[in-house]
Order: C-alpha cells, then structure tokens, then sequence
C-alpha cells in the first residue's frame, strides 16, 4: 500500500509541477481575497487578530476548494478514474495518495501567502511561528481529509464545481473554527488555543480514518 500511496503522491505533484492549474487558481483567488480585506481591517486590537486569522482562513478555505476540484481533474479528463478502481491496490491507498498530494499543495500556497498575508496587515507572525506552522498543517490536514473525499464523490457529477463546495464548507466548519482561533492565539492574541489544537487533532484523526475506510465505496459509485 505503501508503495502505492508514494506512486499516486508523485504522480499528482508532477503533474501540478509541470501545469501548475490548481497552484495557479488557488494561489491567485486566495492573494485577491487577502487584498481586499486589507482595506477593511486594521490588527490592531485582540478582536481585529481574530478577525484577521478568519479573513486569513477564509482566504485558504476557498483557494482550496479550487485546488481539491482539480483533484481527480486528469482522470475525470482522461476517462481514468476507472483506471483507479482496477488497480491491484488498496482503495484506502489512493485516498491517501490524492489526500497527501492535496495537503502538500494547499500548504506550499499557505507558506508562501503567510508572509505577503504579514505585509498587507502589518502583523508579526514570527513571536509564535512554529505554532502557527503546526496550525496550518493540522488545518489542512483536516481540510483536505474531506475535501479528497467529497472531490471523488464530485467527480462525475455534471455541476461539480458547484457540488464540492456546498458538500465540503459546512462539514470543514469545526476544523476552520479551530484553525481561526488557534491562529489568532499564534499571531499573538491573549487566548487559551488549547481547545482548539485537541479539536483540530481529534477532527484529523476522525475524518482522515472515515475517508480511508469509505473510499472504496465512495470510488465505486
């Protein structure tokens, strides 16, 4: 399986090195809603960071559905997603494949958005960095859990940019809330994120054990 899951990890990071479609679309929608909220809000109150590390979550949250609708693009495009199926692999083995792939591409969007999202807002994000850089993997990680999930669920659907979305936001509430707050803790608001990382550590764990034990089904549909 192990085997299995690097193959399908490298193949789709290749991919997106070599087209850079889903880096592109995610990168530039997620610098444009920062730009805009850089006109509404000024960090300069505890309640104005939590409202920054929600514009900043917001931002990541809607740049990656753009990235997970391009999940399984090729083989939807390719007519390979029956290829998937007939491989002499363990289901669970490509989810997490895809759902590695998804996760390491959301987050090299995040890192290189957090220092231009420290520019436009004028907030130090270096006083906590090392929490703050676990927040955005165990946020991802819980992001792109589902969103690999509901993206092969979409795939064959005829409205599938429109059916990701509406599937995947109210189920990835908890796991936003959690990140926002545990974000704003780490861009140095008086708070107790302690909470918020179990939240965020118990919400992975669920989510990405679920979707490893239901792709099978979920890709046979």
């Amino acid at each position: 399986m192990w085997r299995a899951i690097a193959t399908i990890l490298w193949k789709d990071l290749k991919i997106e090195l070599q087209t850079k479609e889903a880096f592109s679309a995610s990168f530039v929608f997620s610098l444009m809603v920062l730009v805009i909220f850089n006109f509404t809000l000024d960090l300069t109150t505890e309640e104005a960071l939590k409202m920054g590390a929600g514009f900043l979550w917001i931002a990541f949250a809607f740049g990656g559905v753009l990235a997970l609708n391009r999940s399984f693009a090729l083989e939807r495009d390719e007519n390979c997603v029956q290829g998937l199926q007939l491989l002499p692999v363990d289901r669970g083995g490509i989810y997490l494949g895809k759902c590695l792939a998804n996760v390491v591409s959301m987050l090299i969007t995040e890192i290189i958005l957090l220092p231009l999202f420290a520019v436009f807002f004028n907030v130090d994000i270096t006083g906590r960095l090392p929490y703050l850089l676990a927040v955005l993997v165990l946020g991802t990680v819980g992001f792109s859990s589902v969103g690999t999930l509901f993206s092969a669920m979409a795939v064959h659907t005829r409205m599938r940019e429109v059916i990701l979305p509406i599937l995947l936001l109210p189920i990835t509430v908890p796991v936003l809330i959690a990140a926002v707050e545990s974000t704003a803790y780490a861009l140095g608001a008086d708070s107790d994120p302690s909470f918020w990382m179990r939240l965020l550590v118990v919400y992975d764990v669920i989510f990405v054990t679920v979707s490893f034990l239901t792709f099978e089904h979920i890709l046979q549909e």
